[in-house]
Parts: structure tokens; sequence; C-alpha cells
């Protein structure tokens, strides 16, 4: 079974905008979980401009199913994360978003001491990555649990060629199963890509998915468009 966390970002974004609490990302989150999301995912950036650290303490109690940060683990994130016990998904620090993930070969030795920190503390980790196999086998050499696959370049390549575009994608994943790694997925993903994507990679751990989710949401309702997106994960 493949589990479905929504990224909440967006929605901080737009309370951000208004300076109040409108709309409320706790009773998001909430709702979310209510309408069958298996996880959360926040990624809370130093400058705050979406996710609030405050934002992390608030939701850890009331997240009841797994509650994922993603973010660059400088030592203020690493206490961040020690004190709320989350699922960690280290990035690199120099991007606009999430994108293409770590040259594990050229940051081993650090990422080495984020994951036995972490899992010295019993927190699962997982490594943004893209598809390189040889980046993905050293990945397994750092101890983490999971690897998360950067998608976008699946989603650019979709509509004029899925079979090609997700061709890399089952490789890489078929490489990380047999290091012994979880693979998670996200960036792009949508209604309109999801299903293929899992019909192609089915041992698949978890999708993270936010800002396609949140813009369907507009049109479709908010409980609407995650059975929906659960429906592609089946």
């Amino acid at each position: 079974m493949t589990n479905l966390s929504v990224n909440i970002n967006k929605i901080a974004t737009l309370r951000n905008a208004r300076g109040e609490n409108v709309p409320d990302l706790l009773k998001v989150a909430a709702d979310c979980e209510a309408y069958g999301a298996q996880g959360i995912t926040v990624h809370p950036r130093p400058d705050e401009r979406h996710i609030r650290r405050d934002d992390v303490y608030r939701l850890r109690p009331l997240v009841c199913t797994e509650f994922n940060i993603e973010g660059y683990p400088s030592q203020s994130f690493m206490d961040l994360v020690l004190q709320v016990r989350p699922t960690l998904v280290p990035n690199a620090p120099d991007a606009l978003t999430s994108r293409a993930g770590w040259n594990v070969s050229s940051n081993m030795e650090f990422l080495v001491s984020v994951v036995d920190r972490f899992k010295a503390e019993g927190i699962r980790t997982s490594i943004f990555v893209g598809t390189d196999t040889d980046n993905i086998r050293q990945a397994a050499k750092t101890g983490t649990d999971r690897i998360e696959l950067y998608t976008k370049p699946y989603a650019d390549l979709y509509p004029s060629g899925p079979e090609k575009a997700v061709a890399p994608f089952v490789e890489a994943a078929d490489v990380a199963l047999k290091c012994g790694l979880g693979v998670n997925a996200g960036h792009d993903l949508s209604l309109v890509n999801l299903e293929y994507f899992h019909s192609m990679i089915p041992r698949l751990s978890e999708v993270s998915i936010g800002h396609a989710l949140i813009c369907d949401a507009l049109y479709l309702g908010l409980e609407e468009t995650i059975h929906r997106y659960l429906n592609c994960l089946k």
C-alpha cells in the first residue's frame, strides 16, 4: 500500500498573505487526515515564508498519522526535529523549493552524521534524491531508511511520453529496493500523472503531494480531492 502525505505548505502561504489565521492550518491538517490522508508534510524554512516553527510545535500533538518534516538539517532545524520527533526528509539548502536532491557522495560525511543522530533517537529518515542509481547506492550507505525520488522530470515528460518519463524512476526504485531502502516520491505529482506512476512502481511507500492537490481542491473541494488522489494509489 502506498500512503498519501499531504504537504500543507501552500495553506500556510495563503494564511500568511493576510497575517491572520485564515485558513486555519491546524484544521486543514485535521481535515486531511479525516478525509483519508495517511500523513501530513511540512517544510519550515528559515525565512518562514509558509510553515513557521510554531506551526510545527502546534501540529505535532494534533497529527495522528505520519508527520513528515522536510528541510536542510542546520543545527537549529535539527534541534526542532529532535523536539517534535517526526520523520525527517533532509533537503539541500539552496533551492526555492525542494529540487533535485542531494549529491550523496559529495555530502556523505554530513549525511551520515545527520542520519546517525536521528536514528539514535528513533526518528526515521528519508534522503531526497534524483534517479541516478549510483547516487542511490551511496544513499544506502548513509544508513537512511528511505529515499524520496524527485519526480518533477517525470511530470514534465509525462504528457509527451509516459513510458519514457517513468523509465528512470522504475530503475531507480528497483535499485533502492534492492539496497534495502524504502521508496517515497514527490514533486509535481498530480491527478494527471499519479495513477500511472504508481502502477509502474507499485511498491512505493509514500507520495508527498502539496501544490497540485491544493490547486485541485480549489475546484473539487478538499475531501473529494483527497479521495481522488487515494484512488490513484489503489
